[in-house]
């Protein structure tokens, strides 16, 4: 007796194989909706634990303590050791302008003739106050004044140090005339050059002293510090000593030319003192407060002469190196749409938080 075959139509194997096929489809959408949500759960898990973590150490902080003390963020210091003509007071300025709103001290450095070096003795008082002087915390100091290394003191708890730089010929051709013209900050103060009225370029012509590659040396010392290479002008050491201290001392230098780039950072990082300062820049009066009168911008000739020097190269060597650095850290915190920069929220969470709370 032979087996019985039931032949089904090719048509019919066809609408199986499709409905088959969708409903697999239909599966896999719902294991991935299932996947998705059971993600978003446990992210949604992770933050309420952190949360109530936070809340626990608070409530516990607070039984422990007998008397309130100074929270970290009113003990904060920020040195902005500013380097000349690099938009330093108009950045200052804002500084200024929201410490009565963000409740913290500004305070100026005024070296004796503006020298960038403190002697022994005043590197010791000045570390003693930034330490110690808790009236003045949170406070913002600002100054001429070349890097400090705080370590050295057997200081614990080292200030934020912040700057900005800028290109060395166009710092130099900025300082060049406002040593001789002044600026729209203080128009009726009389300058050092006050009444010379060459130009930068007929300056660089005649290999004048004001305009001599030496002049370009500023911004590395500044970053090296208070070591004697540091001011040996075309130091290789000191070069690479500025670097080590950039990446490693400052929580951030910006340069000039992308100014409110560096200002939009800053209230990111350090809200207790620049809330605001994004919006100030922006629309507030003194956002380009301070312009170098009567600057004309060096020809090409000028230029290339400046350029041929090894101290313009390892000079713009440096500036290259903290413009890829800022850069570096900008991609990772900006966007850009439509024209207007904004800050990209935050991009991590907790989670497998154990042991679990009950």
């Amino acid at each position: 007796m032979g087996l019985l075959r039931i032949m089904i139509p090719p048509k019919f194997q066809l609408l199986a194989l499709l409905a088959f096929a969708v409903a697999m489809f239909f599966l896999e959408n719902q294991i991935q909706k299932l996947e998705e949500s059971r993600g978003k759960l446990e992210r949604a898990i992770a933050r309420h634990e952190v949360r109530e973590i936070e809340q626990r150490h608070t409530q516990d902080g607070l039984r422990e303590r007998e008397a309130p003390s100074v929270a970290d963020s009113e003990d904060v210091v920020v040195i902005y050791n500013r380097v000349p003509k690099t938009a330093s007071t108009s950045f200052t300025n804002i500084a200024y302008d929201l410490c009565g709103k963000n409740h913290y001290h500004v305070l100026h450095i005024n070296t004796t003739k503006n020298n960038p070096v403190m002697s022994m003795q005043d590197q010791v008082r000045f570390v003693k106050n930034v330490t110690e002087w808790r009236e003045m915390k949170p406070a913002f100091y600002h100054g001429h004044v070349s890097f400090l290394d705080f370590t050295k003191f057997g200081v614990k708890k080292k200030p934020v140090y912040i700057n900005v730089i800028r290109d060395p010929i166009e710092r130099l051709v900025s300082y060049y005339y406002f040593l001789r013209f002044g600026d729209d900050y203080r128009p009726g103060l009389r300058r050092r050059k006050q009444g010379d009225k060459k130009t930068f370029d007929e300056c660089v012509s005649a290999g004048g002293s004001d305009c001599a590659p030496e002049k370009l040396w500023l911004q590395i010392p500044f970053f090296c510090g208070h070591y004697s290479e540091c001011w040996n002008v075309g130091s290789h050491w000191a070069l690479e000593q500025a670097k080590y201290n950039l990446v490693n001392e400052y929580l951030l230098v910006g340069v000039t030319e992308e100014l409110e780039d560096f200002v939009m950072m800053l209230e990111a990082a350090l809200p207790r003192f620049f809330r605001g300062a994004t919006e100030l820049y922006r629309t507030g009066k003194k956002s380009h407060l301070r312009k170098t009168s009567e600057k004309k911008p060096p020809t090409k000739e000028s230029i290339a002469k400046l350029q041929q020097s090894a101290i313009w190269k390892m000079e713009n060597e440096f500036y290259e190196f903290a413009l890829e650095q800022f850069q570096f850290v900008r991609a990772h915190a900006v966007r850009e749409k439509d024209g207007e920069l904004y800050l990209l929220a935050q991009n991590f969470f907790y989670e497998k938080i154990y042991p679990k709370t009950n």
